[in-house]
């Protein structure tokens, strides 16, 4: 084959390749937008905002990005992770003995039996049981919408990390396609200077046999 072909062909393969490679670019680039778009204007609609740092307590203050982020408006993946898992959940531990939702559901049915009981037996113990029944309610009630915020922010912050990872791949694509795009200009230059009769890998031609004589015999 001759080289001239052999260098088009390669290039041209390279320059469809690093097309290839820029149309999934554009497309992950705009996923990365259209999450990190979607992640901010979901958040901002929520207007929660960090405390400052003159109001953190001494707890808070030892979660290194609520001080970070103190006074900020929450708009960002990260961010929401932040409140989520360094703030909702470090204050949820002091609500309810800190069980979730789900296990503070039986002592509430339990002590709602109880109350019941204490009303239809006159029971003097039944205004303090009401108030047990009454706080443990609060608390489950607190939980439910504490575990509830938290795991939508982390859902936020989930899907904003599919962004992160669309723009990263974005741009090793951009970074691929361009350097094909660059080897593919040196292969057409380098077929536009090379002869047309050079040919690639042509076998050498063989040299011819040696002659020998033969010795006469006396």
């Amino acid at each position: 084959m001759k080289r001239r072909t052999l260098d088009v062909l390669f290039s041209a393969g390279g320059a469809v390749l690093a097309g290839l490679l820029l149309v999934a670019g554009i497309v992950l680039s705009a996923n990365a937008n259209f999450a990190n778009t979607y992640v901010r204007d979901q958040l901002s609609q929520q207007n929660i905002t960090f405390k400052t740092v003159n109001t953190l307590t001494a707890e808070e203050k030892q979660q290194s990005c609520l001080v970070t982020y103190a006074g900020q408006q929450l708009t960002t993946g990260p961010q929401a992770e932040c409140y989520a898992n360094h703030f909702i959940a470090l204050h949820l531990k002091s609500v309810g003995g800190g069980k979730t939702y789900a296990e503070l559901g039986a002592p509430q049915t339990d002590l709602a039996n109880r109350v019941a009981a204490a009303k239809k037996n006159n029971d003097p113990n039944l205004a303090d049981l009401q108030k047990q029944y009454n706080d443990i309610s609060t608390a489950r009630d607190t939980v439910f919408k504490g575990e509830t915020l938290r795991g939508l922010l982390l859902t936020s912050f989930g899907f904003s990390e599919f962004g992160v990872k669309a723009a990263q791949g974005a741009t090793v694509a951009y970074l691929a396609a361009g350097l094909l795009a660059l080897l593919s200009i040196a292969g057409f230059v380098h077929a536009y200077l090379t002869p047309r009769t050079a040919t690639f890998a042509a076998p050498e031609p063989k040299a011819p046999p040696a002659a020998t004589g033969e010795l006469a015999l006396p």
